[in-house]
């Protein structure tokens, strides 16, 4: 009788394994380690300004930046919370009224392309900010200001402003603390609100922001250590103000190069701004974070998971040329039809 049970959990662990090696034959190479592979079924994306003000306009240009660059890569805006002052296209001082741009070359408009502020102006205050996080939303709040995560979400939270050992100031009339982050994110694992959740942030002392922080399942990155300052990159003559920070800018130009199928790692993303160029020491913090950082796509927060149908019908697509199904009609073979998005500035613009 034994030697039969143990005859069957054998068998049993064979066809475990046949069916894991099935699962897992499709996978890119070095993703295909059970326990790294992600297990979460949506993304979500919350990116804040906590600055205003003229001379602040590099922190509108930061986080501008990183929005175009996960809607790019597929986080559609439903799934986008946005929180800026709101206050630098229409500024009385912008030579160039209703544009945000993110370097001195003015490549391209970062507020053009169907920006959504979900929060903006004095609605970006630290109380919003926790209630977003923890889900505690005032009556008739609007669903697109709501994160509606679950247990399956992936969340990256960016955050940049003026801060200090610390704490992180916000419209510069009032402080979030890192004690405050640390349990509104323990708030979210504990209502099951994420599945994995990558904070970044882009201040002076940002690293004391992550200290405190004792959730399961959290990655971080920080512009700047305890005691060190986080640099512009550059200034625009014309405008009078610099455009945009030294780590979110190198972190724009490792982005830039991601498709949505990519095979690069947040490992790799976590070094793109070594002392030499950033002047400042960038801080991780992966104690928390189960998987190895150089075994996950960087997709996997910055981008996004969703449903695809594959169809064979004739679908009417605004984009497309009427030429198109002209053609089509008439059984001619079929032009390659893609959407590029332009980059958000020249890689070698400042070699």
């Amino acid at each position: 009788m034994k030697m039969y049970v143990k005859f069957v959990i054998l068998l049993l662990a064979l066809v475990k394994c046949n069916a894991y090696k099935q699962e897992t034959s499709m996978l890119p190479e070095g993703y295909v380690d059970a326990a790294q592979r992600s297990t979460h079924t949506n993304n979500w994306a919350v990116l804040v300004d906590a600055s205003r003000f003229w001379f602040n306009y590099r922190h509108v240009a930061n986080v501008l930046s990183i929005y175009r660059s996960v809607k790019r890569l597929g986080i559609p805006d439903s799934q986008i919370i946005l929180m800026i002052a709101d206050d630098m296209a229409c500024n009385a001082r912008n030579p160039r009224p209703g544009q945000v741009y993110n370097n001195a070359n003015q490549h391209i408009n970062v507020y053009g392309d169907d920006v959504e502020v979900d929060y903006r102006g004095y609605e970006v205050t630290v109380e919003n900010f926790v209630r977003l996080l923890t889900g505690r939303t005032q009556n008739g709040t609007a669903r697109s200001k709501k994160l509606l995560s679950d247990a399956g979400s992936n969340v990256l939270i960016y955050l940049t402003g003026h801060g200090g050992d610390g704490f992180l100031k916000f419209q510069d009339s009032e402080e979030i603390t890192s004690q405050e982050l640390a349990d509104g994110i323990q708030q979210m694992w504990e209502k099951k609100r994420y599945n994995e959740l990558f904070f970044m942030v882009d201040t002076c002392q940002a690293a004391s922001l992550y200290e405190k922080f004792t959730s399961p399942n959290v990655l971080a990155v920080a512009s700047s250590l305890v005691g060190e300052d986080s640099l512009s990159h550059h200034v625009d003559p014309s405008i009078g103000v610099y455009m945009i920070d030294r780590y979110t800018y190198y972190a724009l130009e490792f982005l830039e190069k991601v498709q949505p199928f990519s095979k690069r790692t947040i490992g790799e993303f976590l070094q793109v701004c070594p002392k030499r160029v950033c002047i400042s020491t960038v801080g991780v913090r992966k104690d928390l974070y189960r998987r190895d950082p150089h075994k996950v796509p960087i997709t996997d927060f910055f981008g996004a998971i969703r449903p695809t149908r594959v169809s064979t019908d004739r679908i009417n697509v605004t984009l497309a040329n009427e030429e198109d199904f002209i053609n089509a009609a008439r059984g001619e073979p079929k032009k390659p039809f893609k959407i590029v998005m332009q980059p958000q500035f020249s890689a070698d613009l400042f070699k």
